[in-house]
């Protein structure tokens, strides 16, 4: 399964043009690293590991470009809390 990609996004459509998956981030810390805002899946496509495979081309692309992760949508957050491989490009929440 191949993503199209473009900044700041990961996606796919199906053969009529129709966005079936995606996966946004954003650069912060004046583009240092990722914040994961977005995740999307057709209704009909889910539970085929779809999203996992999305944000696994967010932490392969931060990885490749040493930047850290804040997963901010809540499947982001599931897959950072459940995946320690991910552990190397979470980055760590500020405190206060």
């Amino acid at each position: 399964m191949a993503f199209q990609h473009e900044p700041g996004r990961y996606f796919m459509n199906d053969e009529n043009g129709k966005l079936i998956a995606e996966v946004t981030y954003q650069e912060i810390d004046d583009g240092q690293n990722f914040v994961i805002d977005h995740t999307f899946v057709d209704p009909v496509l889910r539970g085929q590991g779809i999203a996992g495979k999305l944000v696994r081309a967010v932490v392969d692309e931060a990885r490749a470009t040493g930047k850290k992760i804040e997963p901010l949508c809540t499947f982001a957050r599931h897959e950072f809390a459940t995946k320690e491989a991910y552990a190397d490009v979470l980055r760590p929440t500020p405190t206060d």
